[in-house]
C-alpha cells in the first residue's frame, strides 16, 4: 500500500471544499489484504471457500449461501443458515461478528441499508437504518464562527460528527419481520469471540497503524487498539469484554437496551464530553430513532430489474441511471478491454453523478424527482448524449420531470470508503443485500462499551448554500445524510438472479454498476465480476486500478479526452448469483469469503 499519498492529500483536504472528494479519495484508501493464511481455526468448508477464492473460482452451493467481509463473520451466518434460520437471522449473526473483527468498517455504532426479497410473496422491501442528525443540529453544524466550512478531520474526530446509530434497531426490525431463529442465540459466536479473543487480521492491523494519531486521541479507543501503548499487530489475540457485555444486554433485552438505559447514557456522555470537539447527540435522539421502510428503486436493464435502496441513499438511483443510460448501447458486442465500452460506461456515470450532486438527499426533508430521474424517456434522452466518439467535454445535471419547482445547488459532500457488505440467500429462497457502515475508517474514533461510534454526519454538505441557492444535502435536525451505499438485488421475471453490494465511499456506485454489467453483458461469473479490475468515473477523472490490466487503458482513454488517474481502488464486493445452483463471489481485495451448502 502506498502511503505516500498522505502528506499531499492531507494538505489538500485542509483546503476544504476546493478539492473535496478528490482529496478524500487520496487520503483514505482502504487496506487491501491477502485472505489466505490470515485466519486460523476455520472449518474445512470455510478453508475450501478460501481456496476457491484464491483460485478465482466462485463458491457453489445448492441450498443457502452467505458472503461477507470476514471468514469468522461468514461462519457465524453459515451456522444459522445450516440450522434452518432465515437470511435475516443470519445477517444478525454476521453483523454482530463484523462489529468485533472489522470494527473500523461497521458495527452497533453505525447505520445500514437493507434490501430484502421475500420468496413467499415475491416482493422487494427496503429498510433505511441510516443515522440521523441530532435534533439540536442546524445547517451550520460544520462551519466555524465566520461561516467557513471546518477542516474535514476537525469535523470527523470527536462527538460533533456522531449521528444517532441505526444498526441495532435494524437488526431487531429485520428479525421481527423475517426471522425465525431464537434472537438471543444469534449473538453466541460474537460473544464467544469477544470474551475469548479473536485473531487480529492483517487489514485491521494495517489500518490501526495508519490511523495511530487519531485513534489515540480518546483514552478508551487508545487502550483497546494500543494495549500497553503499542498498536495491535496481525496475529495478536484481542479480547473485547465490553463488547461481549453490550451484546449480552441486547441479546437479553432487544434493541431497547441500546437506545435507553446505561448504554444510551454512556453514548450521550461520550459524544457530549468528547474533549475538543463535543457533539449534540441526546438521549431523546436515541429514544426517538426508528427504521423506515422505503419504496425500492428499480430500473430495467437487459430484461432484468436492478433494484435497490432509494433516498436518502443515492445508490439505487445512480446505479439505476448508469445502467438505464446504457440500455440503448450494445455493451455485449464490445470486449471488457474496449476503450469504447469504458467511454460509454464512464460518461453514463458522469451524467448520473451530475444528477446525484444536484438532486439527491433525504426525501423526508427535501422534494426529489425520484421517478423522473429513472423514467424511461429521461434516461433515453440522457443516453443520446453518448452518441459521439470521444469523452463528453462537460456534463451537467439534467432536467427530469417532477412536481416541484425548487432549485438546488450542486453538492460537494464527500464520503470516505470504510463500510462493509453482506449478501445472503437462505434455504427458503429469501435474499438479503445489506451495506453497513460507520463512515470513515474507525468513524468518530470514539469507543463506547466496546464499539466505535460513527462520523456519519460528515456525509452532509458542510456548506448550506452555493451562490444563495440551498444545497439539498445540508444538515437539518433529524435528517439523514445522503449515502452512496448501493445494496442491490437484480431480478428477472420476479425472482432474484444476483445479490450484490460493496463498500467504497462514492465509488460504491461504480463498483456495483460495473459488476452488474460484467455479469449481465459480458457473461462473467460472480467471482470474475467482483475480481475484475476497476474503472470508475464520477466527476470527469477516470480512475483505473493500478497493477491490473485496467492500467493498460490509460493512454487509450486519455486519447478519448479523459484525464486519467491510476491508483488503488479497494472495493469489497460480495455477490451471490441465483440460478440452478448458487454461486458466491468475494472480493479478492478484502478478507471475505462466500460460503454455502
Amino acid at each position: 500500500m502506498d502511503h505516500g499519498y498522505w502528506p499531499l492529500a492531507a494538505a489538500f483536504l485542509l483546503a476544504w471544499p476546493s478539492y473535496a472528494q478528490e482529496a478524500a479519495d487520496a487520503v483514505a484508501p482502504e487496506a487491501a489484504t491477502e485472505t489466505v493464511d490470515a485466519f486460523s481455526g476455520l472449518t474445512d468448508l470455510a478453508n475450501a471457500a478460501l481456496g476457491a477464492k484464491s483460485d478465482g473460482a466462485p463458491t457453489q452451493a445448492e441450498t443457502w449461501m452467505v458472503a461477507a467481509a470476514n471468514p469468522l463473520a461468514v461462519e457465524a451466518g453459515a451456522r444459522v443458515l445450516r440450522e434452518g434460520g432465515t437470511a435475516a437471522d443470519a445477517m444478525v449473526a454476521v453483523q454482530a461478528v463484523l462489529g468485533l473483527v472489522e470494527p473500523q468498517s461497521s458495527g452497533l455504532g453505525g447505520g445500514a441499508f437493507l434490501v430484502w426479497y421475500d420468496a413467499q410473496s415475491g416482493s422487494v422491501t427496503t429498510l433505511d437504518a441510516r443515522e440521523t442528525a441530532p435534533l439540536a443540529a442546524d445547517p451550520t453544524l460544520f462551519q466555524d464562527e465566520s461561516g467557513a466550512p471546518l477542516k474535514f478531520f476537525d469535523a470527523v474526530v470527536g462527538g460533533l460528527s456522531v449521528g444517532t446509530p441505526g444498526t441495532p434497531r435494524l437488526l431487531e426490525d429485520a428479525h421481527r419481520r423475517w426471522g425465525r431463529a431464537n434472537w438471543a442465540g444469534l449473538f453466541d459466536e460474537a460473544i464467544a469471540l469477544a470474551e475469548g479473543g479473536f485473531t487480529v487480521s492483517p487489514r485491521l492491523a494495517e489500518l490501526v497503524a495508519d490511523d495511530a494519531e487519531r485513534l489515540q486521541r480518546f483514552p478508551s479507543t487508545a487502550e483497546y487498539f494500543f494495549p500497553g501503548g503499542t498498536a495491535v499487530a496481525a496475529g495478536n489475540m484481542l479480547v473485547n469484554a465490553d463488547y461481549a457485555e453490550t451484546l449480552q444486554l441486547i441479546a437479553a433485552k432487544g434493541a431497547s437496551a441500546f437506545y435507553s438505559g446505561e448504554i444510551a447514557e454512556d453514548i450521550v456522555a461520550a459524544v457530549r464530553g468528547a474533549e475538543g470537539n463535543p457533539g449534540q447527540l441526546s438521549s431523546i435522539d436515541l429514544a426517538l430513532y426508528s427504521v423506515i421502510e422505503r419504496p425500492p428503486v428499480c430500473v430495467e436493464y437487459r430484461e432484468h430489474d436492478v433494484c435497490g435502496m432509494g433516498p436518502p441513499s443515492s445508490g439505487a438511483l445512480t446505479v439505476g441511471q448508469i445502467v438505464g443510460i446504457l440500455n440503448g448501447h450494445d455493451l455485449a458486442s464490445l470486449e471488457p478491454t474496449s476503450p469504447e465500452a469504458w467511454r460509454l460506461i464512464g460518461d453514463a456515470s458522469r451524467l448520473a453523478f451530475a444528477d446525484r450532486g444536484r438532486y439527491m438527499a433525504d426525501t423526508d426533508f427535501v422534494p426529489m424527482p425520484v421517478k423522473g430521474l429513472v423514467s424511461e424517456d429521461y434516461l433515453k434522452a440522457r443516453s443520446e448524449l453518448l452518441s459521439g466518439d470521444d469523452a463528453l467535454p462537460e456534463v451537467a445535471p439534467g432536467d427530469p420531470e417532477w412536481d416541484h419547482t425548487l432549485l438546488f445547488a450542486d453538492d460537494a459532500s464527500i464520503e470516505l470508503p470504510s463500510t462493509s457488505h453482506i449478501s445472503i440467500v437462505d434455504s427458503d429462497g429469501n435474499a438479503l443485500s445489506m451495506t453497513t457502515t460507520i463512515e470513515n475508517s474507525f468513524g468518530s474514533r470514539i469507543m463506547v462499551r466496546g464499539f466505535l461510534l460513527n462520523n456519519e454526519l460528515t456525509d452532509f454538505s458542510f456548506q448550506t448554500h452555493e451562490n444563495g441557492v440551498p444545497i439539498a444535502n445540508r444538515v437539518e435536525p433529524g435528517k439523514r445524510p445522503r449515502s452512496s451505499m448501493a445494496p442491490t438485488i437484480v431480478m428477472k421475471e420476479g425472482k432474484p438472479v444476483l445479490v450484490i453490494g460493496s463498500p467504497g465511499g462514492s465509488r460504491i456506485i461504480g463498483y456495483v454498476a460495473q459488476a452488474v454489467i460484467a455479469h449481465l453483458d459480458w457473461g462473467m461469473d460472480v467471482q470474475q465480476a467482483v475480481s475484475m479490475p476497476h474503472f470508475v468515473n464520477r466527476f470527469g477523472t477516470y480512475d483505473l486500478e493500478e497493477g491490473t490490466w485496467a492500467a493498460d487503458l490509460q493512454q487509450p482513454l486519455a486519447e478519448l479526452g479523459y484525464e486519467v488517474n491510476v491508483g488503488e481502488l479497494n472495493s469489497g464486493l460480495h455477490a451471490i448469483s441465483v440460478g440452478e445452483i448458487l454461486q458466491g463471489g468475494a472480493d479478492p481485495r478484502r478478507e471475505g469469503i462466500a460460503l454455502g451448502e
